[in-house]
């Protein structure tokens, strides 16, 4: 989550930098009216309500007439921004109701092409993070529903399912993150999840750890050695 933040934040910062500058990073425009050039970038430590600190790198102008706006100077407390990465983050989310996110961020200090570029930007990153292959063994995959706001023309709770395995080695890494429409968990789409995560290359999981759902519609993915996950050794 540390990371996921730190790239929502310094895409949007060096948006924002784009747009102030009026031209992108190494492509300066001849003849402009300003001298004005990016000047490299400064350490800042931001706290954040779900993961803490965060160390992000926030771009400077060689003028000093940069103000950023996601993260203001002299701001250090982030509120709600881990419910917006979160958000970001989870594969369902549409283009729009990224973009929503960042407008209500910005409100109208940038205009509506740096959103653009900035959901662009993110979306790129999320279909990376989300398509990437996984490991074929996890000791442990804990699998659990949250709920988070979602802006799109309203604000709205909507679950976001999300799987954080345990390699053999002891590691943990967020395996993905789904989202769906308003309501609550469902097995049928906890067996959807299961299935993704097949896809990308888990054949087995040691231990699948959850609240109990999937028992009840798949009784006969629990064998007495241990919890196998529906939709991977079983599928």
């Amino acid at each position: 989550m540390k990371l996921f933040t730190k790239k929502v934040l310094e895409t949007a910062l060096n948006e924002e930098m784009t747009e102030h500058l009026g031209h992108e990073k190494n492509r300066a425009e001849a003849g402009r009216d300003s001298s004005n050039v990016r000047n490299g970038q400064r350490s800042k430590t931001v706290v954040t309500d779900a993961v803490g600190e965060v160390e992000i790198e926030v771009p400077r102008d060689r003028e000093s007439t940069f103000e950023p706006q996601i993260v203001k100077k002299r701001q250090r407390r982030l509120t709600d921004v881990g419910e917006v990465v979160l958000s970001l983050y989870a594969k369902g989310m549409t283009t729009g109701e990224i973009s929503a996110h960042f407008s209500e961020i910005h409100g109208t200090s940038v205009s509506k092409e740096t959103i653009s570029r900035i959901t662009d930007t993110v979306v790129a990153e999320m279909q990376e993070w989300v398509g990437c292959a996984l490991d074929s063994v996890y000791a442990a995959v804990f699998i659990d529903a949250i709920a988070v706001k979602v802006r799109d023309g309203q604000v709205a709770n909507r679950p976001v399912y999300a799987a954080i395995g345990v390699t053999v080695d002891g590691r943990k890494d967020v395996l993905g993150m789904w989202m769906r429409g308003t309501g609550g968990e469902g097995a049928k789409f906890w067996m959807s999840v299961l299935v993704d995560l097949k896809n990308r290359g888990v054949t087995d999981v040691f231990f699948l750890v959850c609240d109990g759902l999937y028992r009840t519609p798949y009784p006969q993915y629990v064998p007495a050695r241990r919890a196998a996950a529906p939709g991977l050794s079983q599928a």
